[in-house]
């Protein structure tokens, strides 16, 4: 080994030595995890005491607990199909890539070259006027090169890794976007499948309306030509079975719009899977009861959105530290190893060896005042995506909330109509009793036949809202993936 390599390598190591040393001083805040105290849900014992014949099921899983395999059948293919969820998965590829080449700033970059170059050289050029005035001056030239060289920055002040660790954060916070945008994947699925439900029984009850006043208004127009009834009592009947036509297709518009929903949510065209569900009417799914055990830092820790908003806030953290190592030198190496010839003979000969080292130092000594306005602005940045976090953080108890009253409510509401569909059911009887004894006329017995119908389309359209409630409760406890399975640095 000749003396210029004895002292390359010597500067190597020792740079290698003193990067390892202050590999443990990178500047700025060490990342902390923000402390956030929450106070146990007030609404949840009413959801605890809330009547289910079913039970509560897996949050990882939540739309199996419906007892409802069409249902279940829908989800998984959301999940399988939603365009939304592919293009979040590409954008955690994307985020793992930037991590990964930010990674890569703290190695060592290394690159191999050759080259072959011949020239027929002119005589009138500075150089070739000169030249040729030699003897056995020859035009042609030729000339072999080949090598590797090698450069590398040390992370004196720790920015690289500072720039690592704060990419790295972003691919986990956009992972924790994919896991949320499954969760709405699969809530907003089965909304769109449990209001197609409701719209269809709601229809089928409008159907059952209909041709109740159609034979209501026979009755009239019946009893008008025996001279038992007048025109007003017609005019009367003909404009209540308008009114039952007249809802049929609001319903089949709303129906037809939440099938298309479904047919996007799926990743297909509308109208792909309209005819598996319009087939048949399916019954409304019971609601599964729901477990309301979990403490808000519970939630906290488990919804997707939360998880990216502390990931961000820890990125944050970390481009203090980019922003403050602008204020230390920056000193890098490079190499190069390689051998340069005018003739293939000797290209690899001892006399073509060429060797090549240098050391560079950077240092922003006179440009603090903008490296003051980086780090402020990075700090700014920082108590920003604090208060998002925190914003985040009452906004996701917000919800919980609100979807814990609205399924309390909603489920009072259908206890209330499921009585008076009852109620009704028991005068539609005492109804038909009276009239078949002569106490009261068939116009009484359909009035009665369309309160109940009234009543029982009131039903439907509430036991859908509160299986919709069911399904926006889970969405607010953030289930919907399997927090056990997943590796997110976010709760290391």
């Amino acid at each position: 080994m000749n003396s210029f390599s004895l002292r390359t390598s010597k500067a190597i190591a020792g740079s290698l030595f003193v990067s390892a040393f202050l590999a443990a001083c990178a500047v700025g805040p060490d990342y902390v995890a923000p402390d956030t105290h929450m106070e146990p849900f007030h609404h949840a014992q009413r959801v605890a005491e809330r009547p289910t014949t079913l039970p509560a099921p897996s949050l990882d899983s939540w739309w199996t607990g419906f007892n409802d395999p069409e249902l279940v059948t829908v989800v998984q293919r959301a999940l399988a199909q939603n365009l939304s969820i592919q293009a979040a998965m590409a954008r955690v590829a994307q985020s793992r890539a930037a991590a990964q080449a930010a990674g890569a700033q703290l190695l060592p970059t290394v690159d191999l070259n050759a080259s072959y170059t011949a020239e027929h050289q002119s005589v009138r050029s500075p150089l070739g006027t000169l030249a040729s005035a030699f003897p056995n001056y020859s035009r042609d030239q030729k000339q072999y090169v080949a090598g590797a060289t090698a450069s590398w920055e040390i992370d004196l002040a720790g920015g690289l890794r500072r720039a690592h660790a704060a990419a790295t954060a972003e691919a986990q916070a956009a992972e924790a976007a994919q896991l949320g945008t499954r969760v709405t994947v699969a809530a907003d699925a089965a909304d769109a499948y449990l209001q197609i439900r409701g719209l269809q029984a709601q229809l089928t009850v409008t159907q059952d309306q209909v041709d109740t006043d159609a034979r209501l208004l026979d009755l009239v127009k019946a009893r008008r030509q025996a001279g038992a009834s007048d025109e007003r009592e017609v005019a009367q009947a003909e404009a209540l079975l308008r009114q039952a036509r007249a809802r049929v297709p609001s319903l089949r518009i709303s129906l037809e719009a939440q099938l298309n929903r479904l047919d996007v949510l799926l990743g297909a065209q509308p109208g792909t899977y309209a005819a598996e569900l319009g087939a048949h009417a399916g019954a409304i799914p019971d609601v599964p009861a729901v477990s309301s055990n979990d403490a808000p830092l519970d939630v906290l820790r488990r919804r997707p959105d939360i998880i990216a908003a502390e990931r961000h806030l820890a990125a944050s953290n970390e481009g203090i530290g980019v922003a403050l190592a602008e204020y230390y030198p920056k000193v890098s190496l490079a190499g190069a190893l390689g051998f340069d010839s005018i003739s293939a003979g000797h290209f690899l000969s001892a006399k073509a060896f060429q060797p090549m080292g240098t050391g560079a130092l950077r240092w922003r000594l006179f440009d603090f005042g903008k490296v003051d306005a980086e780090v402020k602005s990075a700090r700014g940045a920082y108590a920003e995506a604090l208060a998002q976090y925190r914003e985040a953080a009452l906004k996701a108890t917000e919800d919980v909330e609100d979807a814990f009253m609205t399924l309390s409510q909603t489920g009072l509401r259908a206890q209330e109509v499921q009585q008076e569909v009852d109620a009704l059911t028991r005068a539609r009887d005492l109804s038909e009793k009276a009239y078949r004894a002569g106490s009261i006329t068939l116009t009484d017995v359909l009035d009665a036949d369309r309160q109940l119908l009234v009543a029982r389309d009131d039903l439907d359209a509430t036991r859908a809202d509160v299986a919709r409630a069911a399904v926006r409760t889970f969405r607010a406890l953030g289930g919907g993936w399997d927090a056990s399975g997943e590796k997110l640095a976010a709760q290391d």
